[in-house]
């Protein structure tokens, strides 16, 4: 355990602004794995969000007393947060593609019917992920975005990573 977890014990759920309903414009939120931090409103993810933006397993946010389920990421982990969506449930698939990830160091964070959210560390290359979600995706029966790499308003890169390249 590090100075930064002394709470690392302790598991919560986290309610996570993830967007706006579009047809009743009602506020959605995602239940989301965390351990409490020193700080107060400070939680480490332990797996990244289904559909939360901007986040991945492993990074740090602090909560918002203001505004519920609003947060800002205090640190980046490095992680990249990989989503899967399947037109229809694809088992197989999802067992292959799962291996592969897990080769390259990344895990398994979300499985639902038609979806799987995958944490996988940048410094494998995004050309080698790009590359492994290619092979195993064609865009017919299912697709892949994203969760923490392009600004959810603009589309533009967020280029968190840019500094973890310097460190």
């Amino acid at each position: 355990m590090t100075d930064n977890a002394p709470f690392a014990d302790q598991e919560t759920l986290l309610e996570l602004y993830a967007g706006t309903h579009p047809v009743n414009n009602q506020p959605i939120f995602e239940k989301v794995l965390a351990t409490p931090l020193k700080n107060e409103g400070d939680y480490r993810l332990l797996k990244s969000p289904l559909f939360v933006r901007g986040i991945a397993a492993l990074d740090s946010i602090n909560l918002s007393s203001d505004s519920r389920g609003r947060f800002i990421v205090v640190e980046r982990s490095g992680n990249l947060c990989i989503r899967v969506f399947f037109r229809e449930p694809n088992e197989s698939l999802e067992m292959q593609l799962t291996a592969e990830i897990e080769k390259l160091g990344g895990c398994l964070d979300v499985k639902t019917e038609r979806a799987l959210v995958y944490s996988i560390h940048f410094g494998v290359s995004f050309s080698a992920i790009e590359q492994l979600l290619s092979k195993w995706i064609n865009g017919e029966s299912a697709s892949w975005i994203y969760g923490n790499v392009y600004d959810p308003e603009s589309g533009e890169p967020l280029n968190w990573w840019q500094s973890l390249l310097q460190a």
